[in-house]
């Protein structure tokens, strides 16, 4: 009888804090609508939040949570990127994404060699031009790759989907939703001792874009720490051949506008300044602080070497402490970065919620201390 109780007030707890989640995301989207100069993000904000607020209502009754919950991905995901796609309209990052697909066919690479204005300027690695060459509008194939990179991660989790920060680039466009898709999916193949399908996917997310790299050792430590050096140098062998073999050629071809468009411009080193404008730590030095750019790149290159450090003086050993060092390490340099932006934090947000769900079990012993103790 009292674990009946227990199991009851449990329930009406977790209710209780959905109901006041959803309740503030039906406030915080029309809000953002209204503060946000740009169409695509004010039609969101609008449907967004009719969603969020059914969802809300939904939470009073007796109708089960997953009810809830799929009112607020169709609300803050499925209508509004419908709507917007049959509109024509989405964020700047669809077009680059499309236009480097175009250029990829009729020139043979990315990037425009010598990039003056801002929609001439691809900041994304090489394998972000083949969601442009896929057929219909490329938002499908990002927030396909995104989910079918969570569902394989065992990350299937609605809420997740419908949270503004996820939701709002599904429906207008961002690149950083595969990516962080494609590390999970690499973390979590690593924590369970696959290391070649481990590098494969991490490779596939270090050839879309920089904040994927640091994935990479993040995952090597786990493998080492879990099954041994022979595993971790296996994944690092497959994660790095297949992001070379996607990103090389194109460095080689054209190292002027490879140089110019996916290293000076994001770090704010060009005459043209990035869009990425929120007012974070790093954009702020950038700024406002004479030779704040390279304070800032300073900065970020200490954060990177202390992640770095970590890792050799404790590195994780389950996919939960994986998950959150790289959770960590990519919030920092999200805060630190010259031109930077809000929507990047969806990358530290996604690896936080893997290890937020992530077992906290022991490591696994490796195979010399297996072999002592058998």
């Amino acid at each position: 009888m009292r674990k009946t109780l227990e199991e009851h007030a449990a329930k009406y707890a977790a209710r209780r804090i959905e109901r006041y989640a959803w309740a503030g995301c039906a406030v915080v989207a029309p809000a953002f609508a209204m503060a946000s100069d740009l169409g695509p993000h004010r039609a969101w904000g609008w449907a967004a939040g009719a969603g969020y607020a059914v969802a809300a209502l939904l939470t009073h009754g007796s109708v089960p949570l997953r009810a809830a919950r799929a009112v607020a991905v169709l609300g803050a995901v499925v209508v509004p990127l419908v709507g917007l796609v049959a509109a024509g309209l989405g964020q700047s990052e669809v077009a680059v994404v499309e236009r480097s697909g175009q250029l990829l066919l009729t020139t043979g690479g990315p990037y425009v060699t010598d990039p003056v204005a801002v929609a001439d300027f691809n900041p994304y690695l090489p394998g972000t031009a083949l969601f442009g060459v896929l057929p219909g509008d490329a938002r499908w194939w990002l927030g396909g790759a995104f989910v079918a990179s969570l569902a394989a991660a065992g990350l299937h989790r609605a809420w997740l989907l419908a949270c503004p920060l996820i939701a709002l680039p599904l429906a207008v466009g961002g690149i950083d939703l595969p990516v962080v898709g494609l590390m999970c999916l690499g973390v979590s193949l690593a924590g369970q001792g696959r290391p070649g399908r481990a590098g494969l996917a991490l490779g596939a997310a270090a050839a879309l874009k920089w904040t994927a790299w640091p994935a990479l050792p993040v995952a090597l430590a786990l493998i080492a720490v879990r099954r041994g050096g022979r595993p971790a140098l296996r994944c690092a062998a497959v994660g790095l051949c297949t992001a070379t073999a996607a990103v090389l050629p194109f460095a080689l071809a054209d190292p002027a506008g490879f140089y110019q468009n996916v290293v000076a411009f994001p770090l704010g080193m060009t005459a043209t300044a990035s869009p990425a404008a929120s007012p974070l730590p790093g954009r702020l030095l950038a700024e406002y602080v004479p030779g704040g750019t390279v304070i800032a790149v300073v900065l970020l290159s200490v954060g990177a070497l202390l992640i770095a450090l970590s890792l050799v003086v404790r590195p994780p050993s389950t996919v939960r402490a994986a998950a959150g060092r790289l959770a960590l390490g990519l919030g920092l340099a999200t805060a630190l970065m010259p031109a930077t932006r809000f929507g990047y934090l969806v990358c530290p947000l996604v690896l936080g919620a893997l290890a937020y769900r992530a077992p906290h079990h022991a490591a696994t012993a490796v195979p010399s201390v297996q072999k002592a103790l058998a």
